[in-house]
């Protein structure tokens, strides 16, 4: 393997993580090693011109659920010298990122986009009808997930914060300690703690909350209706609706991050390969022929 997943007892509060893979409503994002963007899929709205983009170093899509009425989306990229840039659906102001400077990791949720800032601090844009921006007053975060209507902030001492819509409680993290990583989902929070278990809270219809017995996770994806888990050697959990195919990752091998959408899963595997299943309507699946893809934690 050209990459090794971290094996020490303990994990630690991942910094501002930098995804190098995102999965969307109908389209699919990830970064090259030499800082330019591929993407496939759905481009009704222009989510998928990232063709001019360079020296990006981190990027993210906006996810939506499946129901008839949604599925535009918008894509985003960090920059190497701390801005943002976007492109797509931008109808809520979800892509008025040129001003931000000092951006040191991005997200996207339905109709919004984060920026978390160096200082600890994050930036929003987009439609905030549910209070799913009302971060200006967070601090010390760690890295910043968004779901369909609600946000989440990882703090570095591990506890969590949210913001936004909790109808089926997944903003319900108040007890939650010791976590290093955390993921969105349409209305479920999942968080990856120290000891290599994982916890979960919201909609629960589909069992995509189902994560209690699951150990040697080193990274996790929450998508519409269902949570991957990433183990330390390189293989894929997955739980939640898999109508579409989505869950069947039983097969992955050498995997280094995953990425979550509303009805497909990605891999990305240690040669910079990356794998996708699920539904493929408009192409999102289509990965087969990329390579060189940026492996998560290694620098430009």
């Amino acid at each position: 393997m050209d990459f090794t997943l971290p094996n020490e007892a303990v994990l630690e509060v991942k910094r501002w993580p930098k995804h190098t893979i995102a999965a969307g409503r109908r389209h699919t994002v990830a970064l090259s090693s030499d800082g330019t963007v591929t993407a496939v899929g759905d481009n009704k709205d222009g989510q998928c011109d990232v063709s001019g983009w360079h020296d990006i170093v981190a990027v993210a899509v906006g996810n939506v659920h499946m129901a008839t009425n949604t599925g535009r989306a918008h894509s985003v990229g960090l920059k190497s010298d701390g801005t943002v840039v976007a492109v797509g659906w931008n109808n809520y102001g979800q892509c008025n990122v040129s001003e931000w400077r000092d951006i040191a990791a991005v997200a996207a949720g339905w109709r919004r986009t984060f920026g978390l800032q160096s200082d600890g601090t994050v930036v929003a844009a987009g439609r905030n009808n549910e209070g799913q921006c009302n971060v200006s007053g967070w601090c010390d975060i760690a890295a910043v997930a968004a779901g369909d209507w609600h946000t989440v902030g990882l703090k570095f001492d591990g506890t969590v914060v949210t913001a936004g819509n909790n109808r089926y409680s997944q903003c319900d993290v108040e007890g939650w300690r010791d976590i290093v990583a955390a993921a969105a989902g349409y209305l479920h929070t999942v968080g990856l703690k120290s000891d290599r278990t994982v916890s979960a809270v919201g909609l629960n219809k589909h069992g995509q909350c189902e994560v209690s017995g699951w150990r040697g996770i080193v990274a996790i994806a929450a998508g519409s209706y269902h949570t991957l888990g990433l183990k330390s050697d390189g293989t894929v959990e997955a739980v939640g609706m898999n109508e579409h195919g989505q869950c069947n990752v039983s097969d992955w091998r050498d995997i280094v991050a995953v990425a979550a959408g509303c009805t497909h899963s990605l891999g990305l595997k240690s040669d910079g390969t990356v794998v996708a299943v699920g539904g493929n309507r408009t192409g999102q699946c289509d990965v087969t022929g990329w390579q060189g893809i940026q492996l998560p934690g290694r620098s430009f």
